[in-house]
This record gives structure tokens, sequence and C-alpha cells, in this order.
């Protein structure tokens, strides 16, 4: 720590957050400013370099540039980057947010807003429209945070794991049970599959309960091929996380799936948490279909 109470490393800092219209630019901003940045959105492109170029704060910036910016341009956007990682005074991110073009749809639809490319079109258009536009920026990104399944407060986790200042140096692990018929987590790093144990939903003493509860976690770690498993898991993952945060990775996310995301996944995520936190490892844990979930 310095002497004014900044984590060191987190001078000259910076983060530029973009992304297709209606992914969550807002709130990633608010979020950020929470962990304790200094957020600026809608910054024209011919300022940017003036904005992040290294001054007396040693608050960590996070800039919000979309575009809805008067001059905004991709080339131009990429080509200020450039210009800023050359002279290799911050530590530069550029953070893009995606989110499947049916989410992004109702999210206009819901909050009646218009598309800012299809302000007499239908949203779909300016949907279209904007991936073109952003495609080179996308694929110059550092960090690709998918939206989709985020609520606001899984937004924040997710950018605390990735950026946070505070955290202790190393990796964070976020584990997640899921239910493969509502689709894979989009963010996740590492997928197990754990629908070859036996299912509790079909034991009707058990099917209204949770991996959650002792009843059912009896259930499963009987399973004959549960004690095994869980103990390979163990020792995939263990070296694997060492070697993760020798590369430099800061976040890590795991998921854990069955076909409901009611039982077995909840058991064994929960277990494999558990397992995590004995190691000394930030954990973080979620069940991300338990609510909605029926087999």
């Amino acid at each position: 720590m310095t002497d004014d109470g900044e984590q060191e490393g987190s001078h000259g800092r910076v983060l530029l957050v973009t992304g297709v219209s209606g992914a969550g630019k807002t709130s990633a901003l608010k979020a950020l400013e929470d962990l304790g940045y200094e957020a600026v959105d809608n910054v024209p492109i011919s300022m940017l370099t003036r904005l992040v170029s290294p001054g007396d704060s040693a608050r960590p910036l996070a800039v919000g540039v979309d575009i809805r910016a008067r001059d905004f341009d991709a080339g131009a956007f990429l080509t200020r980057i450039d210009g800023l990682t050359e002279l290799g005074e911050q530590d530069l991110e550029l953070v893009f947010l995606d989110c499947d073009d049916d989410v992004l749809g109702r999210r206009f639809e819901e909050t009646r807003r218009r598309h800012p490319l299809a302000l007499d079109r239908p949203v779909s258009d300016g949907i279209a429209q904007e991936r073109i536009l952003m495609a080179p920026i996308l694929e110059r990104a550092t960090r690709l945070i998918d939206t989709t399944d985020l609520a606001v407060g899984d937004m924040k986790r997710v950018l605390d794991g990735h950026f946070g200042l505070d955290s202790a140096p190393g990796l964070s692990v976020f584990v997640t049970s899921f239910a493969f018929r509502h689709g894979l987590p989009r963010d996740a790093d590492l997928v197990f599959d754990v629908r070859f144990l036996r299912n509790p939903h079909y034991e009707p003493d058990l099917r209204d309960l949770s991996g959650r509860d002792d009843a059912v976690a009896a259930y499963v770690s009987e399973d004959e091929g549960y004690a095994a498993f869980f103990e390979r898991l163990c020792g995939l993952l263990e070296p694997l996380l060492d070697r993760y945060a020798a590369e430099g990775k800061s976040y890590l996310t795991i998921a854990i799936g069955c076909t409901g995301g009611r039982h077995r996944s909840v058991f064994v995520a929960g277990e494999l948490a558990g397992w995590l936190e004995g190691l000394g490892k930030a954990t973080q844990l979620r069940h991300r279909d338990l609510d909605k979930s029926d087999v």
C-alpha cells in the first residue's frame, strides 16, 4: 500500500469500457465507480488521449466510449488506443460488453428506449448495424464480458473479480451451478457435467428439496461414482489454479451442470466451493438456475 492508501499498481490504471448498446455500459461504470474508479461516460474520441494521459491523480479511471459519442469512429478509437499503449505509461484494458441480440431487443422494449442507430426503424436493424461498426473493437478487446445472464449485482461481482482494487493478489474463483436445459453459463472458463450421478428428482421424498439440503447431499454423495469423481476433479483443478495464477489470470469461473440445476449440480458446486476455500482461495458461490428449476 502507498501512504495515501491507494493499492500499489492502481496508479495509471485505465479501463476503456465499450460494447453494444443495451449491454450494460452505464451499469458497469456505476459498479466500477463503487469499486473506487473515477468513471467518465460518453467521451468524444478526440478528447480520449488528453483524458487518460497520466496526471497528478493516482485514482484509477474507467472511461465509457460508444457509438453515441459525437465523433465516434472505430478506426480512430483504436488508433488512440495504440498511441496510449505505445506510451506505456498506463495499465490499459479495453473492456467490451456484449449480449445476445434477443436479450438486447427485450431490454430496449422493456425500457421503451430507441436504439441510437435505429431511431425510426426496428431495434433489430440498429443492433445489426452496430455489430458491424463495433466488430473491429470487439476483435481488439482485452476483456469480453457477456451480460446476457447477468443481473446488476452479478455484473458488479464479475467486475470486482477482474478489476477490483482491494482484492488480495492471486486468483479469485467463482463457482456456479446451472441447468443444461437453460444453456451454458456464457462466462464459464471450465464446465463440468454431473448428469452421470443418480438424480434425486426421481425420489418423491427428495424432489422438492435442493442440493443444499442434507438428505439430497447424502443421496448424491452415496452414488458409487461420486467420491472418485470429486477426488479426481480436485486433483485436476489444484495444479491448474496455480498455473492460471502464474499466467496472470485474476478471475476463474467454474460451472457445474446437471439437467435442472436443482439437485446434483447444486450439491457438487457447494462441495467444490468448500474445497477451494479450504485451499485459501477467494471463492464465491452461486446457484444460477435453482429458483427456476424443476428437474
